[in-house]
């Protein structure tokens, strides 16, 4: 039956598509949420669009009966976290994340054992299983706001991402313990590469994710969350931009500002494109297929959904009290 689905909704032009989606969310009361690395006809369907702080929250305070998660695979897991009592779909099952990936479970227990008196933050790129063994979560948005709510004298551990970590280190002057992992489309940025387009395009500004190794964040001229380089380059005066993240954001940027021109850091020597993977496996057509038979759907046990809300809470507790979040 599922095939035959597949078979059919193949014959469909995308505004067919886009036309039956339309219908069943109205019909099973769905929304549609997107993040920005999301292809842009994603982007443009969705009921709400945004960075990871803000899709939390909107996923936090939604009515809907169904969130549609057209993300990764953490981000629908911290929706079912803070809507356990609502359906939460993703239209692909394998769109997981190379920096959740890069911090298993079982390794991070024993690095926390290691370091024991360390209170644990963890980017909220990681899986239920290491929020359930964090104090709080953050995202590149309130980061130094929630690394900066702990006393100075308290030993921190930071992760999964060495380079957030180390550039928060770097803003608080603390010494957080990081864990080694990294996302690989910011990672694999090449320094080389960055220099070469500051030097052929001198009246650009290079603004950077956070998520970047530190040589191309010392080269920026903005760092921020995908949010925040988006808000920049809508009320900064520059012209044109050099953009130091997944290319997903250059459609809102070009959105928001038509008349400036966006370069997105290549990842290698032949694509003038830094796409995920995995954030590029949801489609239209899976997008209506997981309306249509609400699967697949992301099924987490009572005991890892109490124990994972609790830190995902304090980070909102925390940017709301700091001015982040409303």
């Amino acid at each position: 039956m599922e095939d035959l689905i597949k078979n059919t909704d193949s014959k469909l032009s995308d505004s067919e598509i886009i036309a039956k989606i339309n219908e069943l969310r109205i019909k099973k009361n769905a929304v549609i949420l997107a993040h920005y690395y999301q292809v842009p006809e994603i982007q443009d369907l969705a009921d709400f669009v945004g960075d990871s702080l803000q899709l939390s929250q909107k996923a936090a305070d939604t009515n809907a009966d169904i969130i549609v998660f057209a993300g990764v695979h953490f981000m629908a897991e911290t929706a079912k976290i803070l809507c356990p009592d609502k359906k939460v779909l993703i239209p692909d099952m394998e769109a997981g994340c190379s920096l959740a990936d890069s911090c298993p479970s079982g390794m991070f227990k024993r690095f926390i054992d290691a370091h024991p008196g360390h209170k644990v933050v963890s980017y909220i790129n990681c899986s239920a299983a290491v929020k359930t063994m964090s104090d709080v979560i953050c995202t590149s948005s309130n980061a130094k706001a929630i690394v900066d709510s702990f006393p100075m004298n308290q030993p921190l551990i930071f992760s999964p991402d060495r380079n957030l970590g180390a550039y928060i280190n770097s803003l608080t002057g603390r010494k957080m313990v990081l864990w080694d992992g990294a996302c690989h489309v910011h990672n694999q940025l090449s320094d080389e590469r960055t220099i070469k387009l500051k030097l052929d395009n001198p009246d650009a500004k290079l603004i950077a994710h956070p998520e970047c190794r530190g040589p191309i964040l010392a080269m920026a001229d903005f760092i921020g969350s995908t949010a925040a380089m988006l808000e920049f380059t809508k009320s900064d005066h520059a012209e044109k931009y050099i953009v130091a993240t997944e290319s997903g954001i250059i459609h809102q940027m070009l959105k928001a500002s038509p008349d400036k021109e966006f370069i997105i850091v290549p990842s290698d020597e032949t694509c003038n494109c830094n796409d995920c993977p995995y954030m590029k496996l949801n489609t239209l057509e899976k997008i209506y297929r997981c309306l249509k038979t609400e699967s697949p759907e992301i099924l987490l046990d009572s005991v890892t959904i109490e124990l994972a809300r609790k830190p995902i809470l304090r980070m909102l507790e925390i940017s709301k009290k700091s001015g982040l979040v409303k």
